[in-house]
């Protein structure tokens, strides 16, 4: 790490550069309300307006990249649309004006529908070059001559080398979240990216250049995130993806993959979010290279295993190209890069929600498991029923003029990603707390069917009173079978509501013209929807959290971590794969060897050699996250994994911090 980089990373952990921003002069929300958010025109003007805000160009430090936010105001509304990868390689290439050359070249023959998004394309651009040339005369007035000397080129035209590119990168990133879009992925970097990463190389630039320019576009990515955030300060979105195969299946990784890997080691910050693709022939070196992250207690590398999401995506009807060029959402739903617009955390489906509800109505008149077991399946295909009438009712989106522009058909086919623009439309429901229901069903067939330590009435009055009364009962249950300890009395269930879910909803229409894909994931709703499902036959407390997507129950007592992973490859989750990973928390001593790393590096593959889709590891110390807790002035920068995203840990929400710290540590 060069001294330049420390200084940057001193004034950007130091937090003081916030102090820089503004107010905006008039409340956005009186102004903007004279545009018509429905309309294409509406749009642009609006955005037009938000650049308007951005009164003078802001500068941290040494800063080599520009475009940081002014106005500390956004406009009124939450995002409506994002994790989206944008065809990075097409706007690198060519440069906004080289995108307005093809818009106008299509312009005398477009109808009136496209004509409208064509000239509200224009208008964005045209702001945004407004901001463009605003910076450009700061930073050279400042004496920033090599930023000034490129943005007289980009982002107008396309990029030559690394430095313009990254330059872009910074831009786009900018003014899409100016546009209200969230969760922004940074995609494939590597890939894209590379060509520009050997143009600096051929013209003599060192690896060590490249690297310093990395890790400053990586300290410039994590300013003013703190405006950008989601459920909670972190969750903003900006995931990067490397490795994997390109459209032609050759690998990617490479020298800039590594450059990546180490100035994300080095630097130690929660952006951008590292995720690794890999497979059945990915060597234990790059486990074992991901590993430094984790035990930097970043929560990631997320590895993604190609053999599992590659076949799920042309299963559904993507493309192989694009299929094999799929990159993370904000979190980690799989998504296409460049051509999709998919909505891939469209909505939850909560299987103890459907346990509970089965249970009260079902189990009183089953004769036997077996039929409660059927009871339970209906019910699942019931609650898929209503979740899709429910999304296919409202509107996807209204127009979205700027980060359309950036995805490939749209131009060509003269509407935006609203009106069918993009090449993929498809919705992605989660499927939430699956460990929790899976346990319920498990101690249901002991309690009731088979050891008979209760009848139907006993259980259904327990989870009635929350187990007030019923303590007994209740350790009884919590004695049962879990998920996690390669138990097949648990398992099994587990695999039979997964086949359940994923067979009936994959495929099935939404309003947009594509289909519904099952995933294994929970984002936020193992705190919020569960907040609402009462007690369930697993022993858990009516309103207790879920597990974070597809992992144990809270609740679970484990035996380790590979019968862990043995539990949670045994279903074919190439049928499951909108996203979702299998998170472990390792305790952070296991790391202060390299016998530790490797054997962490070791579990990982081991995962992904079963049939595991998605896995990211935790390197916590529940000592240290308590005191975190009782002293936070003392640990601004600790990190840990949420559920698809790293954040400080004292930024968190109580709720989401108590979950963290309640999930079991694991040695190896």
């Amino acid at each position: 790490m060069t001294e330049r980089v420390k200084r940057q990373l001193k004034l950007l952990n130091d937090r003081t550069y916030r102090k820089l921003r503004h107010a905006p002069e008039q409340d956005p929300e009186t102004v903007i309300l004279q545009w018509d958010k429905q309309t294409e025109a509406g749009e642009a003007a609006r955005f037009a307006y938000a650049c308007f805000c951005e009164k003078e160009a802001v500068f941290h430090g040494e800063d080599l990249f520009g475009f940081n936010r002014y106005c500390s105001g956004a406009l009124p509304e939450k995002g409506r649309f994002g994790n989206i990868v944008i065809d990075y390689d097409t706007v690198l290439a060519k440069g906004l004006c080289g995108i307005l050359e093809d818009v106008d070249a299509r312009r005398p023959t477009a109808d009136a529908k496209a004509r409208a998004y064509y000239d509200a394309i224009a208008v964005c651009y045209n702001a945004t070059f407004g901001l463009v040339d605003m910076y450009e005369k700061a930073a050279r007035e400042a004496g920033n001559l090599r930023l000034a000397d490129a943005l007289l080129r980009v982002p107008r035209r396309g990029a030559r080398d690394y430095y313009e590119a990254l330059i872009m990168l910074r831009f786009l990133s900018y003014i899409l979240r100016l546009c209200r879009c969230v969760h922004l992925p940074l995609g494939r970097f590597d890939r894209y990216m590379r060509p520009y990463y050997d143009a600096s190389v051929a013209a003599g630039a060192s690896e060590a250049e490249l690297l310093e320019l990395t890790e400053l576009f990586f300290i410039a990515m994590n300013f003013d995130t703190d405006l950008y955030i989601g459920i909670q300060k972190g969750d903003n979105g900006q995931s990067l993806v490397l490795g994997g195969c390109d459209k032609q299946g050759n690998e990617v990784f490479g020298p800039l993959s590594e450059i990546c890997l180490q100035a994300s080691e080095e630097l130690a910050l929660i952006d951008p979010k590292i995720n690794l693709r890999v497979n059945k022939n990915t060597p234990l070196s790059l486990y074992e290279r991901g590993t430094k992250l984790t035990k930097q207690g970043l929560g990631f590398p997320q590895y993604s295993n190609d053999d599992i999401a590659i076949p799920f995506l042309t299963s559904l009807g993507y493309d192989l190209e694009d299929a094999r060029d799929y990159a993370m959402a904000a979190c980690w739903e799989f998504i296409v890069s460049g051509n999709g617009a998919d909505i891939p955390n469209r909505n939850s489906f909560d299987y103890p929600k459907v346990i509970e509800k089965a249970t009260r109505e079902a189990l009183p008149g089953a004769e036997s498991f077996e039929a409660f077991l059927e009871a339970v399946g209906v019910a699942i295909e019931r609650e898929c029923d209503a979740l899709i009438a429910h999304c296919n009712a409202r509107p996807a989106t209204v127009p979205e003029v700027l980060i359309s522009s950036f995805v490939s058909p749209t131009i060509e086919r003269g509407r935006d990603i609203s009106g069918g623009g993009a090449k993929y439309n498809n919705y992605g429901l989660h499927g939430a707390g699956l460990s929790t229901a899976a346990d319920a069903l498990a101690a249901i067939r002991e309690c009731v069917f088979e050891r008979k330590y209760c009848t139907k009435e006993e259980l259904l009055a327990a989870l009635e009173a929350d187990f007030v009364g019923y303590e007994s009962l209740q350790r009884k249950l919590l004695d049962c079978p879990k998920m996690g300890n390669n138990d097949d009395r648990a398992d099994r269930l587990g695999c039979y509501l997964m086949q359940r879910y994923s067979s009936y909803l994959n495929g099935k229409p939404n309003n947009r013209g594509g289909i519904y894909r099952a995933g294994t994931g929970s984002a936020m709703v193992y705190i919020t929807h569960a907040a609402a499902v009462g007690a369930t036959a697993d022993g858990r407390r009516a309103g207790a959290p879920f597990a974070s997507s597809y992992s144990p129950s809270p609740d679970a007592r484990l035996r380790g971590p590979l019968s862990n992973i043995q539990s949670f490859t045994k279903f074919d989750l190439r049928k499951i794969c909108n996203g979702g990973p299998f998170t472990i928390e390792i305790h952070d001593t296991v790391f202060r060897n390299d016998e530790g790393e490797r054997k962490v590096a070791q579990l990982v593959k081991t995962y992904i050699d079963l049939g595991g889709h998605q896995i990211q590891i935790n390197a916590i110390n529940r000592d240290r996250l308590l005191d975190a807790q009782a002293h936070p002035e003392n640990y601004p920068n600790l990190i840990v994994r949420v559920w698809g995203w790293s954040g400080y840990f004292t930024e968190l929400d109580t709720v989401y911090q108590n979950h963290i710290i309640k999930r079991m540590e694991f040695t190896v």
